[in-house]
């Protein structure tokens, strides 16, 4: 499985990666797009690839927001490695 990390959601809409990910892991701040941004424009583009937010704030009703607009997963920071594992497994089945 090929891994990239790219700095910026508008970034990763014009790379090879939008038609090849599998999962995305995205930070609901994010330089200029942000994650709830992306998800909404791969929706608009027709891209169904699972999502897992995380976040340093701790907000219950952004995490809920994020599930119900079909995110696998939402995890706070710091989280561990156990957490993002089970994470990825469901994102991939999903997928």
């Amino acid at each position: 499985m090929r891994r990239a990390a790219l700095s910026c959601a508008e970034e990763f809409l014009t790379s090879d990666s939008l038609v090849r990910a599998g999962c995305l892991i995205l930070d609901i701040a994010m330089p200029g797009m942000t994650g709830f941004d992306l998800q909404r424009e791969l929706k608009l583009r027709g891209h169904s690839i699972p999502i897992i937010f995380i976040s340093a704030q701790k907000d219950e009703v952004v995490r809920r927001r994020a599930l119900q607009q079909g995110a696998v997963e939402f995890l706070f920071k710091p989280f561990s490695d156990t957490a993002l594992l089970q994470a990825l497994n469901t994102a991939l089945r999903v997928r």
